[in-house]
């Protein structure tokens, strides 16, 4: 079941997000998933804030980021462990050990899937935070991707290189061509979902995910069968569900 919120620009959606996740961290001993790329940073910012203003602790939350690129090492300055860092975990108290992000950076990326699916499945994840690719792709879960599937392995198509190549001086070929992933039954496990997306670029994705056949063309199409899902979007995303 979608919730949808309709908001003016990109702070306001990072706003409404925050509002959602501000409950969650209220709660004893939060679990929450995590998302990199440019959707959630507002989020991110929000949360620092509040935890500066308010004192708001995370001493015992969990976090399970949902992928990391594979053949670039953690300390890479677009690694997603590097992004987590920057982005959100060198601004609060929450302990390393309390922090979950796939390794890329291995020659056996199958048994870190493994590994990382074993750990995340003894935890039940409170909210995740979401983007979605122009593609409708969420996590690295490209267009095919099985809707039963756990963290694995993803080859990414050229559209979505193409989109992340501004990260890497719009240079495609420094792009990763594989990441690891959570997959989308994975995911779907979370008990609350809130995805953020923002631009023209990602109307037609979301027209797809909200109101097309489900469908592994569109990724994103299976979070119609989820409960809790709060779908936060600027105009321009919104202009075809309107």
């Amino acid at each position: 079941m979608f919730n949808i919120i309709v908001t003016d620009n990109y702070d306001q959606a990072s706003s409404e997000a925050f509002k959602i996740m501000r409950d969650v961290l209220r709660k004893e001993n939060p679990v929450l998933g995590l998302a990199t790329g440019s959707s959630p940073v507002g989020l991110y910012k929000k949360m620092i804030a509040d935890h500066n203003t308010n004192g708001t602790s995370y001493k015992n939350v969990i976090t399970f980021n949902l992928d990391e690129y594979i053949g670039i090492p953690k300390t890479h300055d677009q690694s997603y462990y590097t992004f987590m860092h920057e982005n959100l975990f060198d601004h609060i108290d929450i302990p390393e050990e309390n922090t979950h992000v796939p390794v890329g950076e291995t020659d056996n990326p199958e048994e870190e899937c493994a590994k990382y699916e074993e750990e995340l499945q003894k935890y039940t994840i409170d909210i995740q935070v979401l983007g979605i690719g122009s593609d409708g792709h969420i996590a690295f879960n490209e267009p095919g991707t099985p809707f039963d599937s756990l963290t694995h392995v993803m080859e990414l198509e050229e559209q979505t290189r193409r989109d992340n190549a501004r990260f890497f001086d719009d240079n495609i070929d420094l792009v990763p061509t594989h990441a690891v992933t959570m997959g989308l039954a994975s995911i779907m496990r979370a008990k609350k979902i809130i995805m953020i997306a923002t631009g023209a670029n990602k109307a037609d994705a979301v027209y797809d995910m909200i109101k097309g056949q489900k469908s592994t063309d569109c990724p994103a199409s299976i979070l119609q069968d989820h409960d809790d899902v709060t779908i936060i979007l600027d105009k321009e995303a919104a202009t075809r569900i309107k």
